[in-house]
């Protein structure tokens, strides 16, 4: 399973105020990242998946909800993940 329950904890705990901090805007964002990269991945090799595809295109749409949220609620805050993630070029 690519995505063990350490895996989550460490997530949480970099991106999140502590790894137990699960509601976090942050936290939700840094694991949406983690399992979008990890899906972009398997349709790279497997591009007639299209019940990946949907699922990847569902996780995409909650990610940007959520920075939508945070860049409406908290500027600064939505700045800093943006560049710890790397989502903006």
């Amino acid at each position: 399973m690519y995505l063990s329950p350490e895996k989550k904890r460490e997530i949480f705990k970099e991106h999140g105020k502590s790894q137990d901090d699960t509601g976090s805007a942050e936290g939700q964002i840094a694991m949406f990242t983690y399992r979008i990269s990890h899906l972009t991945e398997h349709l790279k090799m497997n591009r007639k998946d299209y019940n990946t595809q949907r699922a990847l295109i569902s996780l995409v749409g909650k990610r940007r909800k959520l920075l939508d949220y945070l860049k409406n609620k908290d500027i600064e805050r939505y700045r800093a993940i943006v560049k710890k993630l790397g989502l903006r070029r």
